[in-house]
């Protein structure tokens, strides 16, 4: 009936009601009108659909996709990510692509790496660092960092150091100028001003090395895809220029003998023989200056870490062990200044000492309690009081006072050096100890200037201070320094060791060219020897070792054979015979002492 809405019929076209499972206008069971549902071939003729559960797999409809986690389960699975190391957190998202003014200087250090580091050290140390150095700038100016005045001091600092090598034969001081480099390289490249960059900055160069290849390979890549046309005209371009050079180089060098000489002493040696050698300079130099590109462009910020001082200690309990501390070393001073104002004949006939065995004795110890009251100082001022105005008066007043006081125990150090090497000649080992002993001394003075005006360039300041000693120690040649000393003392007492003198770098000869002879023979008859054998071009050779050569030219050294060894050998008995070690003996020291300080 017409109105009849009841809810199991189906309508009609007619608009009456039909009962449930009558079939309507369509022709269609109900059955047959839910399984065409899909689209998958419903029966609009009366038939009924595929069976979906036996269709073909490539009938059936994909699954529907998995809805998304939960937000308490993406949180569970970060929260069981490992946390990103120290440096990640530190360095920047990444640098922007690689400039190709940067991918030619860092070539350009690997290639001068390959033809010039080979034959040794010299001027050639410092065109593949300025090559490396051309490209950090570009790299660091890329990525919109700015040259700052300390950045600057840091760089030309670093090449200074480098110049060591290019100055003096001596092999020591030129790795101590090689390691001060790499360490200021670090902080012009990081920007750092606090004691993290200072201390870690040379471990943030290192860990780029992985990091520029990479990024000097992605753009080697996308240069290679985007201009190979121009890739193949700068080969072909520099396949003419070198084939012209290499013809016509052979044609004048054949034609005259002193440009053939010229040219090879401008032009490396490039044998068959080293090239796996030279392979692997290649392979340093080109990976250092894109290690150094790419923290220039994007470099640990050391800063970022906080140093957080320790909790504030009461005031009598941080004071009183330091006061007691000063007391302890003013009555070390005190006795220090009486006995350096004469008083060493007194404590020498008490102790049963000389001059010589005093001074051994002490200096050692004297060298640890400087390191130890540096230590002290540190830890102090980490918890020290910080209650007001009051407590930093106190703090730096007990401080000063001991850094006052520990300045007397370096300058009581240097004077029993002193007494030790008038006694016994200097060595390496005793002018490196007592230029250590110097430089603890001036970041002594730094920390009083710090305690005074603030402590906020002191890191700056005590690299700065270091680098410098370096430098210094580099310049003044300590070989020649040996060596002059040794001569002086020769002329005023008679006694010089020949077999110790031998041992010294080409440095040496224009102060043992003083000597008489045969001293002066046996003294300079092995490193003679050895520049005969060295061939190496003008740009591995130091300044140093070419005077040697210009002295030993004009006057060579005679061979004396084993007579400088009965020669060196007798000074010494002559000296023990007379017995005194004040009076101008050279004894042997005796290594064989159960005291270890003696074994310097």
């Amino acid at each position: 009936m017409p109105g009849n809405d009841d809810p199991s019929g189906a309508t009609g076209p007619s608009g009456s009601t039909e009962p449930s499972g009558a079939t309507g206008a369509t022709g269609a069971t109900g059955a047959s009108v839910e399984a065409g549902s899909d689209g998958q071939g419903g029966a609009h003729d009366g038939r009924t659909g595929p069976d979906m559960s036996t269709a073909p797999a490539h009938r059936k409809a994909p699954p529907p996709p998995a809805p998304p986690p939960p937000a308490a389960s993406r949180q569970r699975r970060a929260q069981q990510q490992p946390p990103p190391g120290l440096l990640t957190r530190l360095r920047p998202p990444g640098p922007p692509p690689i400039t190709a003014a940067t991918l030619c200087s860092a070539l350009a250090a690997g290639l001068l790496s390959a033809l010039l580091l080979g034959d040794g050290l010299g001027l050639n140390l410092l065109f593949v660092a300025v090559a490396a150095a051309l490209a950090a700038y570009f790299a660091a100016r890329a990525a919109g960092r700015r040259l700052r005045p300390w950045t600057a001091v840091w760089a030309v600092g670093g090449l200074a150091l480098l110049a060591v090598p290019a100055l003096r034969d001596a092999g020591w001081p030129s790795f101590l100028a090689l390691v001060s480099a790499l360490a200021l390289g670090s902080l012009a490249l990081h920007g750092s001003r606090g004691w993290p960059g200072v201390l870690f900055g040379s471990w943030g160069l290192c860990a780029s090395v992985s990091r520029g290849v990479r990024w000097g390979w992605r753009g080697v890549r996308d240069r290679a895809d985007d201009s190979r046309g121009r890739v193949r005209t700068a080969a072909r371009t520099t396949g003419v220029a070198v084939v012209l050079l290499v013809v016509f180089g052979a044609l004048f060098a054949s034609a005259d003998p002193a440009f053939a000489d010229l040219l090879s002493g401008l032009t490396p040696d490039l044998s068959i023989g080293d090239s796996p050698w030279r392979a692997v300079l290649f392979v340093l130099g080109l990976f250092g200056a894109l290690a150094a590109a790419h923290t220039a462009a994007a470099p640990v910020r050391w800063d970022g870490i906080t140093v957080r001082p320790g909790p504030a200690g009461k005031r009598a309990e941080w004071a009183v062990p330091l006061i007691v501390l000063d007391l302890l070393f003013a009555l070390f001073v005190g006795f220090q200044l009486v006995v350096l104002l004469g008083g060493y004949d007194k404590v020498l006939e008490e102790t049963g000492l000389t001059r010589s065995a005093y001074a051994r004795q002490g200096f050692w110890q004297l060298l640890w309690a400087t390191v130890l009251t540096l230590v002290v100082i540190a830890l102090a001022r980490r918890w020290a009081p910080r209650g007001g105005r009051h407590d930093r008066t106190l703090v730096r007043s007990v401080l000063g006072v001991l850094c006052v006081l520990t300045l007397v125990v370096v300058a009581s150090a240097l004077r029993r050096m002193d007494l030790y090497v008038a006694a016994f000649g200097l060595t390496r080992l005793r002018i490196s100890v007592a230029a250590v002993e110097l430089w603890l001394g001036v970041v002594l003075v730094l920390i009083l200037v710090a305690g005074v005006f603030g402590a906020r360039l002191l890191p700056r300041a005590v690299a700065v201070s270091a680098a410098a000693c370096v430098l210094a120690f580099g310049v003044v040649s300590p070989d020649g320094l040996i060596a002059e000393q040794n001569v002086h003392r020769y002329q005023e007492r008679k006694a010089i060791d020949i077999d110790y003198l031998r041992e010294l770098s080409a440095d040496a000869v224009p102060a043992l060219d003083t000597l008489p002879e045969p001293l002066r023979s046996c003294a300079l008859e092995r490193i003679q020897r050895n520049l005969a054998t060295s061939d190496a071009p003008w740009y591995a050779t130091s300044w140093g070792e070419a005077r040697a050569r210009g002295i030993l030219a004009a006057n060579p050294a005679e061979p004396h054979g084993t007579e400088c060894y009965s020669l060196g050998r007798s000074v010494d008995e002559q000296a023990d015979e007379r017995g005194s070690h004040e009076e101008g003996g050279y004894p042997r020291e005796d290594h064989g002492s159960e005291d270890p300080s003696a074994s310097y």
